[in-house]
């Protein structure tokens, strides 16, 4: 496994990369679990709870995500060609970051519960459905691969002060 370079939004190339829209997985194969278990390693570094892969270069649609909290056993999940439908009317609102967006964090609203659809790590195909946290991460890393990213949801005003803070902080790091 190795730790792979995030790509964030105050790099032009990055933000050319991470507007791309991610293409299908062909089969889970042990390249693609390679890329997974990288890309896990990554998430748990930088630290994060979710990572797709096109943050990490690869604009395939892969995700990977853990949301067990600290001092709680890990609980990795791989999602590969996630497909997600029937999101609920109601709504769920929820201070979101990224790793592509460091440093930031701001209020973005999705449907409370939406179901999905996908191959885990085995490449067996899976169907359930998500709420709270769960929900949100699936959500916003599944912007990811439409070229996404969380602050396209807020208002110019406040991406365009995302947009400055994460490069002040690059600028002084």
């Amino acid at each position: 496994m190795a730790i792979r370079r995030i790509l964030t939004i105050d790099s032009p190339a990055d933000l050319a990369t991470l507007k791309k829209i991610s293409t299908p997985v062909e089969a889970v194969t042990d390249d693609l679990r390679t890329l997974m278990d990288d890309m896990l390693e990554t998430m748990y570094d930088a630290p994060g709870i979710g990572l797709a892969a096109v943050q990490v270069g690869e604009p395939v649609r892969v995700i990977v995500m853990d949301l067990a909290r600290e001092g709680e056993e890990p609980a990795p999940r791989f999602f590969v060609n996630p497909e997600l439908f029937d999101p609920s009317e109601e709504l769920f609102v929820y201070e979101e970051g990224c790793l592509s967006v460091p440093e930031y964090y701001d209020a973005v609203e999705r449907p409370a519960r939406i179901k999905l659809r996908y191959l885990n790590y085995q490449g067996e195909q899976v169907e359930e459905e998500a709420e709270g946290l769960f929900s949100v991460c699936i959500q916003h890393e599944m912007d990811h691969l439409e070229g996404v990213l969380f602050i396209d949801h807020l208002s110019r005003l406040r991406r365009d002060r995302a947009m400055a803070k994460v490069k002040k902080a690059r600028r002084a790091a």
